[in-house]
């Protein structure tokens, strides 16, 4: 599947935020790309911009291009419930967002990787596509191959993240997507409403 390839620096300094993650070069130059970097004049942003700005954010926060993201939207409206919250939810469940969050890799690019790579399994089978959706009681492992594959022991070395939605074995490797998470649970700083006004025009 086609995915973003790019340089990742660029686009944080873009939002103003490491949206993937730790990142030396932004902490060097966290201000926006281009030849006059934090000279230049900025005009106000329309409310359309700022909306797209939020859009295009998610999108590259979650590694979804945009076909795939309308047609999470598309679904999030069709479910019950605020369709911004649901939409998150529904980018949350996917199979590289939940490898990720539960530190077998330190991003979303690398947690991809993995399962295009066929190292993960989901309630004991493996499972090669990232966006595949997760319900609530599965379970997510780490192939019995892949165990010793040295960049998924340093990840989870590495790895000190907590979720309430989450558990985890460190001894078998494997953990439980428990339930889809709240709002007020998931750390990403979207504004969710404005990628809702943004599709609602």
């Amino acid at each position: 599947m086609a995915r973003y390839t790019g340089p990742k620096t660029k686009i944080a300094r873009k939002f103003g935020e490491a949206i993937f993650g730790d990142d030396k070069s932004f902490e060097k130059k966290n201000y926006p790309p281009g030849q006059h970097g934090n000279n230049r004049r900025r005009g106000k942003k329309s409310e359309y911009a700022i909306q797209l700005m939020e859009k295009q954010k998610a999108k590259y926060t979650y590694g979804i291009l945009e076909k795939q993201f309308r047609n999470l939207f598309a679904e999030a409206k069709r479910k019950e419930g605020v369709t911004g919250e649901v939409l998150l939810q529904l980018c949350e469940s996917r199979l590289d967002n939940v490898v990720f969050r539960m530190g077998v890799s330190p991003s979303r690019r690398g947690a991809r990787q993995l399962v295009s790579h066929r190292h993960i399994t989901v309630n004991g089978e493996v499972v090669n596509i990232p966006s595949y959706s997760l319900k609530a009681g599965d379970v997510v492992g780490v192939r019995e191959k892949s165990k010793s594959v040295q960049s998924i022991v340093d990840s989870l070395a590495n790895n000190s993240s907590v979720y309430e939605w989450i558990t985890w074995n460190s001894e078998k490797k494997e953990g439980t997507y428990v339930a889809v998470p709240e709002r007020l649970q998931i750390p990403e700083n979207i504004k969710e409403q404005l990628i809702v006004e943004l599709y609602s025009k």
